[in-house]
């Protein structure tokens, strides 16, 4: 069965984000200046073959914790839907 995972990868809380500063910064300059937070991050898609989906979600999070993201200074949510 194939599998499509959508992946998105944020710092932690706490770790500085100097580009979502600066996207705020900008906002603000461009008159939206309720803009309180900006928080960037990573956007994956990955296609891929799993038995299950059980066996999909363990797969996905293994390539969260082995590659897409640092564990250390980022956290990941994902979600998956079948393609075949």
């Amino acid at each position: 069965m194939q599998y499509r995972g959508k992946v998105v990868v944020t710092l932690k809380s706490g770790v500085f984000d100097p580009q979502g500063v600066t996207i705020k910064n900008a906002l603000h300059s461009l008159s939206f200046e309720s803009v309180e937070e900006v928080k960037t991050g990573k956007f994956f898609e990955v296609l891929f073959d799993a038995e299950n989906d059980a066996e999909a979600e363990k797969l996905l999070e293994a390539m969260c914790h082995q590659l897409l993201a640092n564990p250390i200074i980022e956290d990941f949510d994902f979600s998956l839907e079948k393609v075949k």
